[in-house]
């Protein structure tokens, strides 16, 4: 009999008791191309039941790690074909306003692989950062490398501790999502100063560029 999923993970058991490998490959996979769908949270609960021998943890962790992937990839496609039209239109159903979008655009230029690997443990970028890899022109060989890598380990994070933790993993869970959130101000911050700093190079090339046509 499957072990009883503590706190947020509760309403997911019926679904993986029906459908089990089968449900967490489709969750993640919607989830990792902007669906709102519990992606990070069915890995916990799929953790969980594999370390009670409901499921084999290693497959667990394959399944989750290609759906990961080709949602990620999906997102890619969509961003690459569709570009600003997609994100202009659709992008407000996914928090993706036009000036998150700016500001994103800007960072994913200077950092690009680094966000992609880091942006698998951050939700809302979890979701997007396909979408916004692809209209922003990153080479997809790159993105595809750096989306795998962030895979792997949000993956191997979720699922061991969860697999280890048992029915404790709500207290685990919470206590790294509350020094996440320290790290996501950091990160934040970093973007705005980067943002910022992107505007008044800008403004100041602008600037010179005004100046020596009204020289010449």
């Amino acid at each position: 009999m499957p072990p009883p999923l503590p706190g947020p993970l509760a309403p997911l058991a019926p679904l993986l008791g029906h459908y089990g490998y089968w449900a967490v490959g489709a969750v993640v996979f919607l989830e990792d191309f902007g669906v709102p769908a519990p992606g990070e949270t069915i890995l916990l609960a799929a953790g969980v039941y594999a370390g009670a021998g409901e499921l084999n943890i290693v497959a667990v962790a394959a399944i989750a790690f290609a759906a990961a992937v080709l949602g990620d990839n999906v997102g890619y496609v969509i961003g690459r074909t569709g570009g600003r039209a997609f994100v202009e239109r659709w992008g407000k159903y996914i928090l993706l306003t036009p000036k998150r979008f700016e500001a994103a655009e800007a960072f994913f230029r200077r950092h690009g692989g680094k966000i992609v690997t880091v942006a698998r443990f951050v939700e809302g970028l979890r979701q997007a950062n396909g979408i916004i890899a692809g209209t922003t022109g990153m080479p997809w060989p790159r993105f595809l490398a750096f989306n795998a890598l962030g895979a792997a380990l949000w993956v191997g994070l979720w699922s061991s501790l969860a697999y280890l933790a048992g029915s404790h993993i709500t207290a685990v869970y919470d206590e790294i999502v509350r020094y996440q959130r320290y790290v996501l101000i950091a990160v934040g911050l970093l973007v705005a100063a980067l943002v910022v700093r992107h505007l008044v190079r800008r403004r100041r090339a602008r600037r010179n560029d005004d100046r020596n046509d009204a020289g010449q």
